[in-house]
């Protein structure tokens, strides 16, 4: 791209390719944009942006034209190794130092005035966190979306590979790594490739963070080397979480939150940091592609005009408080911005889980015809015996996933999963039409009995809202993997036949379940291709080709209670 292709820049407000020294040795490629004339001749504050992607992306590019006409100086770079960036990417691991020495670098330019701010989506969220623990002299606030703590939560969950999440990355990555036997692909078709270990090499024999996500089962040095779970003591400058009930990374941003509110280095900082949730996904938001329309409307839900936001506002509003001193009201704010979604509407809080919550079991009842659509939720725990709950999950053919946190594009957010529940591998119990509109918001967890014919296997559970029309719309789901029921570290195979207790981390929802809806839970064995299929074999996962069928049967009597407990919040 030439300054000629980039209309309504000024002559000499723009500068490509500009070299960030490192301390290595090593240059960084930025393109720097300068306010208009209009606006002075500076210094001004900055937003900075790093990125893996294209620092010439078109939203970017659009973010930057607003954010100069509000008076910053943007600068946009590309990551080491990528785009016209030197040396060789290290992901996450080199975002350390380099991004210390480019908040450095920038504080000391005569167009900056001291003051740096940064920005960004999912990669680029990460890039202003972990080098926010180095604390520079000019970096006074950070606004990453949709970023993680680390990537053992976000790559590998609970121990189980985010397998959509992990293909789709080096998808895109694709397009410009600077590893010369990778290409572009078609993840579709990578999707049941086993072994795991060797699914890429059609692609890269030579990538190597796919091959440590896949090697490494546990939370280790390889995940901890860049992980944020034990530096939240370390950032002096409050941070602004922005993130949606449907974001592949929403669970991420809300041990960001609690970790920078709690315990970062200054009070300043912890009682100024922010979260914004809103109902949006880590493709579908206000600063990505929008398939709803302009009234909020996804394919199987809308939620009006208010689900909508201006990105440009939410920074200028933080950054013109923290940057420029200007008074905007938003530290006097709670810290916590959500959207309830069904009722449609945004709400302050002060902490999460939400402190006046009334956290209430709901329990799993049926006469052994749940696979039907027979089961039954409530409140009432099981005062007897009842017949187990059973169904065959077979690897070949998984429950597809869909709706909640997928972050394939067209698949996720509030979509209808009723003809998935009609399948005969998944277990649904549904309470009655409500009588009231109940709220639900907060961390959704489910605790189940259950035996296996196999020795190892997986167990899933889905939240639905299930409308009048018949329609199941997703909220949230998780999945537990049963070698890691005791944890990752403990990993231990199963007896078959006997009885085991899990529990199933659902991550978090807001929403309003109307008068005369249900909620539903689902149980099954598989949520594919968002996590990789487990094979039931009990072999090592990286390596694992052989296929059994596993024969589950669900308990629900009053030894064996299995239940989801929800947070009500009191209306």
């Amino acid at each position: 791209m030439t300054l000629e292709s980039l209309p309504l820049v000024e002559p000499g407000r723009l500068m490509l390719n500009i070299s960030v020294p490192m301390r290595d040795g090593i240059d960084l490629s930025a393109d720097i944009w300068l306010p208009p004339s209009s606006l002075g001749n500076g210094p001004w504050p900055v937003l900075l942006l790093r990125t893996i992607y294209d620092n010439q992306e078109a939203r970017y590019i659009d973010w930057a034209r607003e954010f100069t006409v509000h008076g910053y100086a943007v600068v946009m770079q590309d990551c080491r190794g990528r785009g016209d960036s030197g040396g060789q990417w290290e992901p996450y691991v080199c975002e350390l130092y380099d991004g210390y020495d480019t908040h450095e670098w920038i504080g000391q330019q005569d167009w900056c005035d001291g003051n740096v701010g940064t920005f960004g989506l999912s990669y680029p969220g990460f890039t202003q966190t972990l080098p926010a623990t180095m604390r520079s002299k000019y970096l006074k606030a950070v606004a990453p979306i949709a970023s993680q703590q680390d990537n053992y939560g976000h790559h590998r969950v609970n121990g189980v590979i985010h397998h959509n999440v992990s293909f789709a990355f080096l998808n895109m990555l694709g397009r410009s790594m600077q590893y010369e036997s990778l290409k572009h692909f078609d993840q579709d078709s990578f999707f049941f490739a086993l072994p795991l270990e060797t699914a890429m090499e059609e692609v890269s024999s030579t990538h190597p963070y796919y091959a440590g996500v896949i090697a490494h089962e546990q939370y280790d040095e390889w995940w901890a080397s860049y992980s944020l779970r034990d530096k939240y003591d370390q950032p002096q400058v409050p941070s602004y979480f922005i993130t949606g009930w449907f974001d592949s990374l929403s669970n991420e941003n809300f041990k960001l939150f609690n970790g920078w509110s709690k315990h970062a280095r200054t009070e300043d900082a912890r009682k100024k940091t922010k979260l914004l949730v809103g109902p949006w996904s880590h493709q579908v938001a206000p600063w990505g592609r929008l398939p709803m329309g302009d009234n909020g409307e996804y394919a199987d839900r809308s939620f009006g005009d208010q689900a909508l936001s201006d990105v440009i506002e939410m920074h200028t509003r933080w950054y013109d408080q923290h940057l420029k001193g200007i008074d905007t009201g938003i530290n006097d704010e709670p810290p916590i911005k959500l959207f309830v979604m069904g009722a449609n509407k945004w709400r302050f809080e002060n902490e999460w889980p939400i402190a006046r919550t009334k956290w209430t079991h709901y329990y799993m009842h049926s006469e052994g015809n749940a696979a039907e659509s027979g089961g039954i939720l409530s409140t009432t725990p099981p005062e007897k015996t009842q017949p187990t709950d059973n169904f065959s999950y077979d690897p070949a053919n998984p429950v597809k996933s869909l709706g909640s946190q997928y972050q394939t594009f067209d698949w996720c957010g509030p979509r209808d999963r009723s003809k998935i529940q009609l399948r005969e591998d998944v277990l649904v119990f549904t309470t009655d039409p409500l009588v009231r509109d109940t709220e639900v918001t907060g961390p959704i967890r489910a605790k189940i009995w259950a035996t296996s014919s196999a020795i190892d296997t997986d167990f899933t559970a889905a939240l639905t809202d299930v409308e009048p029309d018949g329609k199941a719309i997703a909220l949230c789901e998780g999945i537990v993997r049963a070698r890691f029921r005791n944890g990752t570290d403990k990993p231990e195979m199963m007896i078959p036949g006997e009885i085991y207790e899990f529990e199933i981390d659902m991550w978090n929802t807001s929403n309003m379940f109307k008068e005369g809806h249900c909620i539903r839970i689902e149980i099954s064995s598989s949520n594919f291709p968002r996590y990789n299929r487990n094979l039931n074999t009990g072999n090592p996962i990286a390596t694992d080709i052989e296929i059994k069928i596993a024969n589950q049967k669900l308990y629900h009597d009053s030894q064996h209670p299995s239940h989801v407990t929800l947070p009500i919040i009191p209306t």
